[in-house]
């Protein structure tokens, strides 16, 4: 048995930790946190300070036992859980969970999984700090007793089943307040003035534009008509050299967003790409909101800048963490190695890295050199001057490998002149007029927020910490409350004065504007919800006081706050507002009255029901029974339009029969629907029910058909195909197999159909056997016999193969790993057998009924 056990949390984790120790050591995984406060509500004591009452679930229980085991076989512990809070807290857990003892018990910390910095660490052991312990349940504590006392208020004054908590609420405020300031926006128009120039040499043609704008187009078209004629010449050239930093290298939040932007990653995936990016020793911990590198990072990305680039591109510099409340003093996330500039993983993996990489490199190159010229133009019929601006980079730096991204796309329509190159020029030079423009440009409304724009607000804010942006950016999307989607612009048309061989000429073009790619919306649930708390609990949505709640987290942590004492001041008036409220409030639902119906002279009401955002036609206490008819997915509670709500009481509406079954057209549970018989066919997204026609509709039951229709059989089952959000695929037995640029999608033969769904049954099969040795394995006895458990499969046992008998308990405790691995070897090609056992039963039965008949 080895001397020392060495805990982490993953085990991937483990298994790169493995290669790096000896013999004497044995590393095991905890699987994250292995237990968690009750579920019930006497896991708090509120009037005894508090205590917690913890419980080891049930999938654990095996581990616990397998690494008390193993606690008491080894001559000393290491707790190797990740340097921040939540890391912190696992490591009391499992000291208090194995009943360890702190003579044979160790607390190790590293910001990267490499080998010299396994080794350093465990030359450098420590104890728990249970100040990073205490903030971590200070945490948890508080937003364990938020969730259960907001919950029920929720539901008895809201709707059942909803849920809430404190930085979520945040989050989701951020975004209902920006989506009204974009619902109440309006848009102005203005005319803006650019210039195509010559010199009178070929090609010598640049762009100059008028620094203000015309707020009508009698303005605009006058600035034209003076021009017709004018001279043209350079008033003044000012040329001047200017430099680009590079960035600092990431953090949490800085990589989220450049991902998101560069990469199309939301917040999630990049930190799940990331953990894996560090359990691998590839990057140094991955969150953080430090900039700084250190000494040894320092010195090897200069080795390899000098190496890969040359001694000129090398710059050294040294990055301070602004925010004053930094939680931990990691690094900067970078690449363990520099020298390597890919590496081997999924697409995904090889993708962040290189960002990671190019990131943490640039921050320590040379800055990017380039001249800046500036021209003014000068107009002779005219005071005001044309500027022409032009830029010339002299050296790429950083800029070699980098350039950092920003936050809001600009339109189509809006160039940027300040990297074009601009003719030699000099002063009083004259200048001939090819064209000038006066375009009709809009303001814009507030951009609404993306997964990146809102880590970046929250970051501004104080609210929340690089190991919270992820999970509250998931929970308030699989709460309902927010939705990221893309959503289809809408045609606005623009005006145009031309003035060329000294005519005016006036046309009128048309653009989309409004179109948005993965944003946050608000749902009409979100909105009610968030209106209902800052009404009632507006401490927990205000930003002010969420920010003031993390600084006082960081006190604790650093050993300035008593724990307790800071969950105290604000339980009991957090708590008396729940009594309140419950007691008091008026029950919510976003109600909006939005006019009369014409036709029965009834009011027209919008909100929350039952079954989600609607429309009602009549009162509750009517005589007869009011009219109801649910919202389109595009359609809010608070911006429908009496128009609109009266048009959704058209649907359902019937079509002509199409091949002797009734067609119709209506909206249900899931969106927009045609139905053909029995068969329910989902509208394409975003298409409006109201415009479908009978063509329309035997187009959408057509194109159903043919997506359903066989290609192919395998083992005597069909195969289907289509395409879906990741391209071209076909389908076998519940089983979705993409198909590579390789195969002729268009036209697949039986050879290609078995090669694609045997090469897929075979992935499957390797990922269970994967499954066994990354996830807890149980053997449990069940209402049909013993079965394995690994991850969320369930594969029965059977009988004992030495003995031909049913296993017993004693064979079960005996069963080893290779045993299990065998096991479910064996029994993974039976998942992938044909389901017709049930419809071959209930064959003979149809046949019965139909002779007694």
């Amino acid at each position: 048995m080895a001397k020392n056990l060495l805990i982490v949390e993953s085990p991937a984790k483990a298994k790169t930790i493995e290669g790096y120790l000896g013999k004497d050591f044995l590393v095991k995984s905890s699987y994250g946190h292995i237990r968690d406060l009750k579920k019930d509500d006497g896991a708090i004591e509120v009037d005894n300070d508090f205590k917690q009452h913890y419980e080891i679930p049930a999938d654990k229980k095996q581990v616990v036992a397998e690494l008390k085991k193993l606690a008491k076989e080894a001559e000393m512990i290491w707790l190797a859980s990740d340097e921040d809070r939540e890391g912190e807290a696992i490591a009391w857990h499992l000291y208090d969970s194995l009943g360890l003892k702190e003579s044979n018990t160790k607390r190790i910390v590293f910001h990267e999984i490499t080998k010299p910095a396994i080794l350093k660490a465990i030359e450098n052991p420590r104890t728990i700090d249970y100040n990073l312990v205490n903030a971590q349940q200070a945490r948890r504590v508080l937003d364990r007793l938020v969730g259960f006392e907001l919950s029920p208020v929720l539901w008895k004054k809201v709707k059942p089943s909803l849920s809430a908590g404190r930085v979520q609420s945040v989050a989701v405020r951020l975004i209902v307040d920006r989506e009204r300031e974009i619902n109440h926006f309006t848009a102005e128009s203005a005319y803006k003035i650019i210039a195509i120039l010559s010199t009178g040499k070929a090609k010598e043609i640049f762009r100059a534009e008028l620094p203000q704008r015309y707020a009508n187009k009698e303005e605009a078209e006058q600035f034209l008509k003076d021009c017709i004629g004018a001279s043209f010449k350079v008033s003044s050239l000012d040329t001047k050299p200017t430099k680009r930093n590079p960035a600092p290298p990431f953090t949490t939040s800085t990589l989220q967003q450049e991902a998101s932007r560069k990469l199309g990653f939301s917040v999630s995936r990049t930190m799940t790409v990331a953990q894996k990016l560090y359990e691998t020793g590839k990057i140094t911990y991955m969150r953080t909101d430090s900039v700084n590198l250190s000494d040894t990072a320092i010195e090897a990305a200069e080795r390899e800048i000098n190496s890969a680039y040359g001694n000129k591109y090398h710059h050294k510099r040294t990055f301070k963490t602004k925010s004053a409340g930094a939680q931990e003093a990691h690094e900067a996330i970078r690449p363990t190695h520099f020298e390597w500039h890919s590496i081997d993983g999924d697409a995904s993996e090889k993708r962040l890295y290189e960002l990671i990489w190019k990131r943490a490199i640039a921050s320590q190159m040379s800055e990017a050199q380039f001249e800046k010229t500036t021209a003014k133009i000068n107009i002779s019929s005219r005071k005001e001057d044309l500027t022409a601006n032009g830029e010339v980079m002299k050296f790429d730096g950083f800029l070699k490998v980098y350039l950092e991204s920003e936050d809001e796309e600009s339109d189509a329509h809006l160039e940027d002149d300040n990297n074009a190159i601009l003719p030699p020029l000099s002063v009083n030079q004259s200048l001939e007029l090819v064209e000038m423009n006066a375009t009709e440009r809009f303001s814009r409304p507030p951009a609404r927020y993306t997964e990146a724009s809102l880590v970046k607000k929250l970051e501004e804010l104080g609210i929340g910490r690089p190991s919270t942006y992820a999970p509250t950016i998931s929970t308030i999307q699989n709460r309902g409350y927010v939705v990221r989607e893309d959503r289809e612009g809408k045609n606005r048309n623009y005006g145009v004065y031309t003035l060329k061989n000294n005519q005016i000429v006036n046309t009128t073009k048309s653009e989309v504007t409004g179109t948005e790619k993965g944003k946050l919306f608000p749902t009409d649930i979100g909105a009610v919800v968030n209106d209902f708390l800052v009404e009632h609990f507006k401490d927990i949505v205000d930003f002010n006081f969420t920010a003031s709640v993390e600084k006082q987290f960081d006190e604790i942590a650093n050993g300035l706050q008593e724990w307790t004492k800071m969950l105290h001041s604000f339980y009991q008036p957090f708590h008396n507002e729940v009594e309140d409220t419950l007691k008091n409030a008026d029950r919510a639902s976003g109600e909006r009255l939005l006019g009369v119906d014409p036709a029965s002279g009834k009011n027209v009401y919008t909100r929350i029901g039952k079954f989600g955002p609607m429309v009602q036609i009549g009162e509750a206490e009517d005589e007869e029974k009011p009219r109801y008819a649910s919202l389109l997915k595009a359609q809010s509670v608070e911006t429908l339009t009496l128009k609109d709500a009266l048009e959704l009481f058209k649907l359902p509406f019937s079509l002509e029969d199409y091949e002797g079954k009734e067609v119709s057209v209506g909206v249900g549970r899931f969106g927009p629907y045609v139905k053909w018989g029995e068969t329910f066919i989902s509208l394409p997204k975003n298409e409006d029910p109201l415009t479908v026609n009978q063509e329309r509709a035997i187009a959408i039951i057509q194109e159903k058909l043919h997506t359903d229709a066989p290609v192919a059989q395998y083992r005597n089952m069909p195969v289907t195909k289509g395409k879906g959000r990741f391209g071209p695929f076909i389908k076998w037995n519940d089983l979705y197999i993409n198909i590579p640029v390789r195969y002729n999608f268009d036209n697949l033969s039986q050879q290609d159909i078995e090669e694609l769904i045997s090469a897929k049954i075979e992935k499957e099969a390797n990922r269970y056997i994967q499954q066994w040795e990354s996830e807890k394995i149980a053997i449990e006895n069940g209402r049909w016999g013993p079965f394995i458990r690994f991850g969320k499969q369930m594969l029965k046992l059977g009988k004992n193969a030495a003995t031909n008998q049913k296993f017993t308990p004693e064979d079960l405790a005996a069963i080893s790993l290779e045993d299990v691995k065998k096991l479910i070897t064996e029994q993974i090609p039976d998942a992938f057998e044909p389901k017709t056992k049930k419809a071959t039963k209930k064959a003979p039965a149809k046949k019965a009924v139909a002779k007694k008949k």
